[in-house]
Order: C-alpha cells, then sequence, then structure tokens
C-alpha cells in the first residue's frame, strides 16, 4: 500500500468506540488541508446502516453513511473502544471480509484490531492495539504478532493504539504525502511538542503492564524504574528476586514481548527525552545521566527509537515553541 497516494479514508464505528481515537485521526486531516491552503484529504464516517453510532461517551459523529452504500475508501479504519467483542458481531465479520475480497486496504483504531482479527483479516500480519487489550489478544489469536507500538503498516493493513495515538499515525501519513514542513504545521497547531515515530512504544504506567498474577514480573519492572543508571540491570535483578537471568528474559518476553534489555533501554531514552526537552544539558551530559556508556551510543539509539537524533529534539522543541505560520514557512 503507497500509503503517500491515500486522500479518503472512512471511519466504521463500532458501538462504544473511542471519540478521542477517531475524532484525533480526523481532525489531523482537516488540520492538513488547512495547512496546506487546500483540500488535500476527505473523510467518511460509516456504520451498517445510516444511524450514527454512540461512542463510549454517549455523543456521535455525523453524517454515519451505511457501510458499501457509497464508493469503498483509499483507507477503511474500523474504531473500537470498551468492551468491543461484545458489540462486534456476524454482519461486522461480513461486511470487512467483503471488503477484503474488493482489495479494500484495512486499519483499526484502538480496538478495532479486535474485529480484524476475529474476521481472521490479520493472520500473519504484525499489528497494534491499545495495551488494555493487548494480553487477551495475543492469547486468542496466535496466528497474529501483536507489537507494542503506536502504529503499525504491515502491507494492507495499518493498525493503530487509541488515545490520540491515531494523530500520530496520521501525520506520519500526512508526512508522506505532503512534506515534513506541513506535518510539522498540522503538530504545533495543536501544541504537540513532536511528531512520534511509529516504532515508539505505549507510554504504560509499570503496574498497569501486567496481571496481578505475574507479581515477580510488575516487582522487577519496578526495580528497574527505580534504579534505570545502574550498570547490569537485568542479573543484578534477577539475582535479587532469586530468579535466573533466562526465567527473568522468559517472563519478559511472554507478557510484555521484549527482553528486559530492551525495556531497559525504552525507559532510558524515555528519560533522556524529557531531559532534553526541559533542561539545556549537554547532549552527552544527558547520555551519561540515562545510562548509555557514551554519546555516540545514545545518539544511535535515540535515532533508532524516536527517528531522530538528540540534537533535533532541541531543534523540534524550537518548532514547538515558535508560531504555527512561522514554522510552515521556515
Amino acid at each position: 500500500m503507497n500509503i503517500a497516494r491515500l486522500a479518503h479514508f472512512g471511519f466504521l464505528t463500532l458501538p462504544d468506540y473511542s471519540m478521542i481515537a477517531v475524532s484525533s485521526a480526523i481532525e489531523a486531516l482537516r488540520m492538513a488541508n488547512r495547512c496546506a491552503g487546500r483540500t488535500i484529504y476527505s473523510w467518511s464516517v460509516h456504520a451498517l446502516n445510516d444511524t450514527p453510532v454512540p461512542a463510549s461517551n454517549g455523543m456521535a459523529i455525523g453524517p454515519t453513511t451505511a457501510l458499501g452504500r457509497t464508493a469503498a475508501p483509499d483507507l477503511l479504519f474500523v474504531c473500537g473502544g470498551v468492551d468491543v467483542r461484545s458489540v462486534v458481531g456476524k454482519p461486522h465479520l461480513a461486511a470487512l471480509r467483503r471488503l477484503a475480497r474488493q482489495g479494500v486496504p484495512l486499519g483499526a483504531l484502538c480496538t478495532g484490531t479486535f474485529a480484524l482479527a476475529e474476521a481472521g483479516l490479520l493472520d500473519g500480519y504484525r499489528c497494534a492495539v491499545h495495551w488494555e487489550d493487548a494480553a487477551s489478544m495475543r492469547d486468542a489469536f496466535p496466528a497474529i504478532e501483536l507489537v507494542n507500538e503506536l502504529f503499525v503498516l504491515d502491507r494492507n493493513r495499518l493498525t493503530c493504539t487509541g488515545g490520540i495515538g491515531p494523530l500520530d499515525m496520521m501525520l506520519h501519513l500526512i508526512e508522506a504525502k505532503l512534506g515534513r514542513v506541513i506535518a510539522e504545521h498540522v503538530a504545533v497547531t495543536f501544541i504537540l511538542d513532536r511528531i512520534r515515530p511509529s516504532g515508539e512504544r505505549q507510554p504504560i504506567a509499570a503496574g498497569d503492564r501486567v496481571s496481578p498474577d505475574q507479581p515477580v514480573l510488575a516487582r522487577a519492572m519496578g526495580m528497574i524504574e527505580s534504579r534505570l543508571d545502574e550498570p547490569g540491570l537485568p542479573a543484578t535483578i534477577a539475582d535479587e528476586l532469586g530468579i535466573s537471568l533466562r526465567q527473568l528474559q522468559r517472563l519478559f518476553r511472554a507478557h510484555l514481548d521484549e527482553t528486559p534489555a530492551g525495556f531497559i533501554k525504552s525507559l532510558r531514552l524515555q528519560r533522556a527525552q524529557a531531559m532534553l526537552q526541559a533542561r539545556d544539558l549537554p547532549v552527552t551530559a544527558v547520555a551519561m545521566a540515562c545510562g548509555f556508556g557514551s554519546s555516540a551510543y545514545f545518539a544511535s539509539a535515540y535515532r533508532a527509537h524516536f527517528g531522530y537524533s538528540p540534537r533535533a529534539e532541541r531543534q523540534l522543541r524550537a518548532i514547538a515553541a515558535a508560531s504555527p505560520r512561522a514554522a510552515a514557512l521556515s
């Protein structure tokens, strides 16, 4: 799927869908048109019939068109929310399978990923879902590869987490079509300090990432988060917990889909980003304070995680502080 060619997006609203996820995506498209000074994007809201579907906050987006009554969009997002399993019925699954047979690219916002998986349309795909549903979906759909990332493009599927994650995803699509300047203009107009890349992990509190029946893992995560600057943490923590390093690694793999080392590096990079945004310390000092052995390795890891260098972080902060109109013309 060539994302630079996408211009019309459809949103299939499931009952109790997440309003913030859908409105974040639509508002990004609206603002892109405004910043570009012409109509580039269009969108439509769909349901199984013409009746607007209430979101989890009791409100609904209209006008709503019955799915299949008009020409198919360039990409259709399935929009889910709370208790998605109880609202996805056979008519939804049949409609999604029909669109897939017609070659319509499909995506999902928030827990809409569940609907695509239930329809058998994500088998063999990498995909993203809101963190609250990740563990149960891994158990229910072993043929799909769920990853802890904000959004995932895999061939003709584009899945995204909830909250304001869809805004980051749309900024990625806008940049592919209209360039970085327009994407940054949209971002700063919405008071965003930066555009998060697709591979960035969902920011989840440690206590919410694991189920209550995994106390050893929860304790390990808490120990890591309180001692990020210490070297050799995985082996030290495994020893203090009275388990082997291999056991600790298996726990992280099974429940977080990452290694202890990867978890540690991600947290260190998040801390580094906060320091770069809030303080004027030299990049080398930030690297050392966050447990990185060298500024070169820090810069490489930072770029791989966020999509730009530590020095660019401060430049992006300066852009966010400037007026949107000036940022678009620079």
